[in-house]
């Protein structure tokens, strides 16, 4: 049985360079060729898959943004106007928005699919933000969306106004960690208003309660549709060998949670930044990960991931298409010190 990390360690080693001269760049290259299992990978074609989905929690005040903000950020999508759609189109990759329970619903739209558990959760601070059943159809709205798409490489991307506060939350009940060294900015509060944000985001957890430490009891109390849509995105692309590049702040808690409720998926998950958000440093730590770019991003919709795309691309062509030492004719290095 081949062992795949071994044979492109030491194919990378073998190129015309000086050992380890391409960094983290080799790195990826190996993670990506042990995954696909091959020393010719590739992560072409490239798909770009956003969940969108509302929050009660947002009527409290959590945001700097309305609420109406995430079926207007939709319409953007679908209109092409967006951040992510400028990003997807650099990168030649197609961009399905899927509203898993974007308050008020939708009308139809093109490239939009209309998939909802809902019309937004519940406001979290009073009760449950979803129930088990729809904690699980918004799990299986994900799975499907990955099983659609005939990628080898997924960029997963979110919008839902007060979904920091729900990542927050999630990733405090987990770490157990106050939620004032968690809880950052969002969409652009001031200072004052993240210091009532986290407040109101530790009165849902006193509601809920920090035991048992249950992924699935956790997601049900503060998750969101748009963050189970991830997880079950991760799930279905780990298991058909599609690896997935993961996002910010939010789609990090949701790959966090996708690892603990299946830990073989975080082989498929490769990292492609670290957000301005405080808590996304520690959820990265808990992961493991050390993402590809630092660029003091804040945004989401999968636009982080879709820089990196890229590297990705890069690193699989050097284990590819880079010569080795024999081929090439070229001396190594000496011995000599």
């Amino acid at each position: 049985m081949t062992n795949w990390r071994a044979a492109a360690q030491h194919a990378i080693e073998n190129k015309t360079k000086p050992l380890g001269a391409l960094g983290r760049l080799e790195a990826l290259a190996v993670d990506i060729a042990a995954f696909q299992q091959t020393l010719e990978p590739f992560v072409d074609p490239v798909c770009v898959i956003v969940f969108a989905a509302d929050h009660g929690i947002a009527t409290a005040g959590v945001s700097a943004y309305p609420q109406a903000v995430t079926a207007e950020m939709v319409r953007n999508f679908a209109r092409g106007g967006a951040a992510i759609n400028v990003l997807a189109r650099q990168i030649d990759a197609p961009l399905e928005v899927v509203d898993v329970g974007v308050l008020g619903g939708l009308e139809p739209l093109p490239n939009v699919v209309s998939a909802r558990c809902g019309f937004g959760t519940e406001n979290m601070i009073e009760r449950p933000a979803m129930s088990a059943v729809q904690l699980e159809l918004a799990l299986a709205v994900g799975r499907d969306a990955a099983l659609r798409s005939e990628a080898r490489l997924l960029v997963l991307g979110e919008m839902g106004i007060g979904n920091t506060s729900a990542a927050t939350a999630l990733a405090a009940v987990w770490l157990e960690m106050p939620v004032a060294a968690l809880v950052g900015p969002g969409t652009g509060l001031a200072a004052e208003g993240v210091a009532r944000k986290a407040a109101l985001i530790e009165r849902a957890i006193e509601r809920a309660g920090r035991a048992p430490r249950e992924p699935l009891r956790f997601l049900a109390e503060f998750g969101g549709f748009e963050i189970a849509a991830l997880i079950g995105a991760m799930h279905a692309a780990s298991e058909r060998g599609v690896l997935v590049l993961v996002d910010g702040f939010i789609a990090s808690v949701a790959a966090l949670y996708a690892c603990l409720l299946q830990p073989s998926c975080r082989d498929a998950l490769v990292f492609a930044h670290r957000s301005a958000e405080p808590g996304h440093r520690r959820v990265l730590q808990e992961l493991n990960a050390h993402p590809l770019l630092d660029l003091g991003l804040r945004l989401g919709e999968g636009s982080g991931a879709a820089l990196a795309v890229p590297l990705l691309r890069a690193a699989c062509a050097i284990l590819r298409d880079m010569a080795s030492f024999e081929a090439a004719q070229v001396s190594r290095a000496s011995d000599a010190t």
